[in-house]
């Protein structure tokens, strides 16, 4: 499995480039991708509810490691932030659906994991740190209306006081705008200049932060 690394100074971010959202962060390069040999099987099961197929590695001599990146403030926060050169290239038709299963995959990984913590407190870090349920799901509305202003997209104007209903028109928006750019609509740069996502990048950023977070609830919630 091809995989990149941001390289930053103090956390290293590993993705496998065929899988969006299948991505990991560590200490350094070791370490990141044993989080991401770990989060395998997770990985599987979101993917188990589309009609792909994978097969989770046994072992990290399964990744090859095709492209380092130099990280910046975003990989040591423990975030991707840098496009591969493998996201560069035009998509075709089939490419084009798989990546809309996958995101599908992860937006219903998170759904199903907000669903079994309802009405649960979610476990605090050791200082006491940690959104609770509702301030992940805010947290994540805001982001992918925020990743929509780079297929130069807007966020639809939704009553946050209806999370399931914002959630829903935010994302709706997002495979409007991939769709967009799925038949050429997208400009090269943004309406005030702002750097436009390759559509391959947009799905592994969306997916990734979708699946991130439904992991953080399964774990907190145990």
């Amino acid at each position: 499995m091809d995989v990149y690394l941001e390289v930053g100074r103090k956390r290293t971010i590993a993705g496998v480039l065929e899988w969006p959202g299948w991505t990991r962060v560590g200490r350094d390069e070791a370490t990141a991708l044993a989080a991401l040999l770990h989060s395998g099987g997770r990985y599987a099961r979101v993917i188990g509810t589309t009609v792909l197929e994978f097969d989770p590695p046994r072992s990290v001599r399964a990744f090859s490691v095709v492209e380092r990146i130099p990280g910046n403030s975003t990989t040591d926060f423990g975030a991707p932030g840098l496009i591969p050169q493998a996201d560069q290239p035009p998509l075709d038709a089939a490419e084009w659906r798989r990546l809309g299963l996958i995101l599908q995959a992860c937006w219903g990984a998170f759904d199903e994991a907000f669903a079994a913590a309802a009405g649960r407190e979610l476990r605090r870090g050791p200082r006491g740190g940690g959104r609770q349920l509702e301030a992940i799901t805010q947290h994540l509305l805001e982001a992918e209306g925020g990743y929509l202003g780079r297929l130069a997209h807007k966020a639809p104007k939704s009553d946050t006081t209806n999370l399931n209903e914002a959630m829903r028109q935010t994302r709706q928006a997002i495979m409007d705008a991939l769709l967009a750019a799925e038949r050429g609509e997208i400009p090269e740069r943004g309406p005030r200049g702002g750097v436009i996502w390759p559509a391959r990048y947009f799905v592994r950023r969306v997916a990734w932060h979708a699946l991130d977070h439904a992991w953080e609830i399964e774990d907190r919630a145990k």
